[in-house]
């Protein structure tokens, strides 16, 4: 993206902000082409889909580590992760969401809370898995990608393939605030998809939350690249004597929780929306 491009989001990001916009887009993305049940292997069960996700996790591990070792990404500090590695089953993994690399932030950190020869699946909106070209295309539809559609029939398919790999011990990010706003510091209101899934399938939510620090480095756009401090935070698990729907809205609200005590506590000031 342009500095101008990147310039005009972050004016857009100060505009929504102000206008308690918290969950919209502010990048300016195509319509998305609607996915079909036959578009996604939700669980990987073709020997295709198998080869797929062999040659896009390389490629995303390839384009990751290499911004890695050029600085662009730069993981400065992991605090917590004892409490990703107490949770032996399946669960959801809840992030913010800042920045095209923060997923794998989160899988390059959460790796060893991982059972062997086990991903950590993300959920994606619809036009991420629709609407790239190239080897993003490939990674977006196959780096163990989980994404949404606005068709109901493959919605039925996403959810059974949620269940199966919950069942199995998978590990599966979903970002509640929705939308990426790029560095924004701030733990913005939450949507209830997350939990309602942790709450349905009776899985814990781990959630995690990074923190940011300019670096001296600066990005192809002439943006200071942010130092990452990845936080674990205590594991959230259900309560078996609460109703689903009350199950997911305390999980959120505990969530949301959990992320403003550590915004406040590593910036050193009170959170202001």
């Amino acid at each position: 993206m342009a500095r101008e491009d990147r310039l005009r989001v972050l004016a857009r990001i100060q505009e929504y902000e102000a206008a308690g916009r918290f969950n919209d887009d502010v990048e300016e993305d195509d319509p998305a082409i609607p996915i079909q049940p036959k578009d996604v292997d939700y669980t990987i069960k073709k020997l295709s889909s198998k080869f797929m996700t062999g040659v896009a996790n390389c490629l995303g591990k390839a384009f990751f580590e290499n911004m890695i070792r050029h600085k662009k990404l730069i993981i400065k500090e992991v605090r917590g992760l004892e409490n990703a590695t107490a949770v032996k089953g399946g669960a959801i993994v809840t992030s913010n969401h800042f920045h095209l690399s923060d997923n794998y932030a989160v899988y390059k950190t959460i790796k060893p809370a991982l059972k062997k020869r086990h991903y950590l699946y993300k959920v994606i909106k619809e036009s991420n898995y629709t609407n790239f070209k190239g080897p993003v295309r490939i990674m977006m539809r196959h780096a163990n990608t989980l994404p949404l559609s606005s068709i109901h029939a493959t919605m039925r398919e996403f959810f059974k393939g949620m269940k199966i790999l919950l069942e199995r011990g998978e590990k599966i990010l979903i970002y509640p605030e929705q939308a990426m706003w790029f560095n924004y510091r701030k733990p913005r209101p939450l949507k209830p998809g997350a939990f309602k899934f942790a709450a349905k399938f009776n899985v814990p939510v781990i959630p995690i939350f990074i923190c940011m620090q300019d670096s001296d480095v600066m990005d192809d756009d002439g943006f200071p690249v942010q130092e990452l401090y990845v936080h674990y935070l205590p594991a959230i698990y259900p309560d078996s004597s609460l109703t689903p729907a009350e199950n997911a809205a305390r999980m959120m609200e505990r969530n949301h929780e959990l992320w403003v005590n550590t915004y406040e506590m590593f910036y050193q000031e009170k959170l202001k929306l």
